[in-house]
């Protein structure tokens, strides 16, 4: 019985000998570690540091989460799968390191995949610059813990900002980014796709041209938005001829050949540099964005070294403001050599040109009040125009619009698009304003609802809109016209009648 009773104490005492201890044994026994034990057990990692190992943990005191921000311990406990696990990781290391075994300075790989820096001064052991080892090598079987005085927090992924300012072969656009203060915006939340000029890259655009650039921050900062998209697109995620709009406002195309990515004329020479906010890939040339639409059609004209007489004759007719409006307007617009050669054929000088009363009248039959490129001109159809008849376009060889060759087409502008043609439309033949104007007469003006007319028979009477469009259309009309219909503002009457035609301005209100 005796020896029954000397022997228990014996098997007890051997027990708690051969008892495993872990790392995580030496948190939950700390009475200075339980934030760290609620963030090991709520990040589901006491499992994983339980088991054979070897580990090394770096373990913040309670008073080292409690000098965090206020709030930002609960956060990470209500998020564990957010950045708690991660920042736990950055704690640990998958080896045993005594405090014996360190040098002097060295940097080793925790288990969250980023690295710490650790520095022996003095007997004084600190990890990152900010931590203090306070309490070394508190050993269990599968590892060791050493206690520190802060907690250390992972440095964040590099921003697609930082990758360009990081690397050796964009100094020039880090520099520019930096100059343009775009080096904040995508260093922001994003996400963004940079297209990366390399150093290379920008040395082969003309140093005047360079120079310019440079002094234009408005167009530097244009140029530099136009490698920038709003969203993180991966190589994998690029196809052949996939249209990606920049930030810039203009888009980019991508072409895919034989394994070779292109943007525009540019080669992507590194992809899927991924950083937390997008990804940069390099390429070998800078793009430049499209030049903008001019803002009218009048711009287009005023631009045009070969139209200054139709200039001069829309100021002389009074039409800057109303082609400089909302639109859209077709213009077909006349040469400078279509003008001369219709002073020529009417035997009068430019200047007696630009005051014939019917030069606003002319000019309006240049204009339609809707916008048509080439692509939506066919054979055989007709246009109303400003002046209230119409053109006709023919595509037998060529365009043609009546007799006028088109000879350059679709240069578009904000509110419109002009085509360029050879010679200047002659109003229909038979048509005499002036004398069915002086016959005919409409009222009331402005009016409300009815509009009525007297001194002919109408053969055909229409409503026409300042934007070109036929709003109302009737033939063989009595006296009278219902305009109720339509909303307040100013339209053109025009009349047709005994083979004469006149157009009315009336107001509806």
């Amino acid at each position: 019985m005796l020896k029954h009773t000397l022997l228990m104490p014996l098997l007890f005492l051997g027990l708690i000998f051969n008892a495993q201890t872990t790392v995580v044994d030496v948190v939950v026994n700390s009475e200075d570690h339980t934030t760290l034990e609620a963030a090991v057990v709520a990040a589901d990692l006491a499992g994983t540091l339980s088991g054979d190992g070897p580990f090394t943990v770096f373990a913040p005191t309670d008073a080292a989460f409690d000098a965090l921000p206020a709030g930002t311990v609960d956060a990470l406990l209500m998020d564990p799968a957010g950045d708690l696990t991660d920042i736990l990781l950055y704690h640990v290391l998958g080896a045993e390191v005594m405090s014996g075994d360190l040098a002097p300075t060295q940097t080793v790989a925790t288990l969250n995949g980023d690295s710490i820096t650790v520095t022996v001064d003095m007997d004084m052991v600190s990890i990152n610059g900010v931590a203090m080892v306070i309490a070394a090598d508190v050993a269990a079987d599968n590892g060791v813990v050493h206690v520190i005085d802060a907690v250390l927090l992972p440095p964040a992924d590099p921003t697609v900002a930082d990758i360009i300012t990081d690397s050796q072969d964009h100094t020039v656009l880090a520099a520019l980014l930096d100059s343009t203060g775009l080096d904040e915006t995508l260093a922001g939340e994003g996400p963004f796709t940079v297209f990366a000029p390399t150093d290379a890259a920008f040395d082969l655009i003309d140093p005047l041209e360079l120079i310019d650039i440079l002094q234009d921050n408005d167009l530097l900062t244009s140029i530099l938005t136009y490698h920038v998209a709003g969203s993180a697109v991966m190589s994998g995620d690029l196809s052949d001829g996939q249209i990606i709009t920049t930030v810039n406002g203009a888009d980019v195309t991508i072409s895919i050949m034989d394994g070779t990515v292109m943007v525009n004329e540019a080669t992507v020479i590194i992809a899927d540099h991924e950083g937390s906010n997008g990804v940069v890939h390099v390429i070998d040339v800078v793009l430049f964005p499209p030049a903008p639409n001019p803002a009218t059609v009048v711009d287009i004209i005023v631009d045009s070294p070969d139209h200054n007489l139709l200039e001069l004759a829309v100021g002389a007719a009074g039409l800057v403001d109303a082609l400089s409006g909302e639109g859209p307007f077709t213009v077909f617009a006349p040469t400078d050599a279509a003008f001369t050669a219709l002073v020529a054929s009417l035997d009068i000088t430019a200047d007696e040109l630009l005051a014939l009363e019917s030069l606003s009248d002319i000019l309006k039959y240049h204009v339609v009040g809707a916008a048509a490129l080439s692509t939506d001109l066919s054979d055989g159809q007709l246009l109303t125009t400003l002046e209230g008849s119409d053109v006709e376009i023919s595509i037998d060889m060529g365009v043609m619009v009546n007799d006028a060759n088109v000879v350059e087409a679709d240069l578009v502008a904000d509110n419109g698009v002009v085509h360029v043609i050879d010679m200047v439309l002659s109003l229909p033949s038979g048509v005499d304003q002036v004398a069915l104007a002086d016959l005919f007469n409409v009222f009331p003006n402005p009016t409300t609802d009815v509009l009525r007319w007297n001194g002919v028979a109408v053969d055909r009477i229409r409503v026409i809109d300042t934007q070109g469009r036929v709003r109302l259309e009737t033939t063989n009309a009595v006296g009278s016209l219902d305009l109720s219909s339509l909303e307040n503002g100013v339209f053109m009457v025009v009349i047709e009648a005994e083979g004469q035609r006149a157009v009315k301005s009336v107001l509806k209100r």
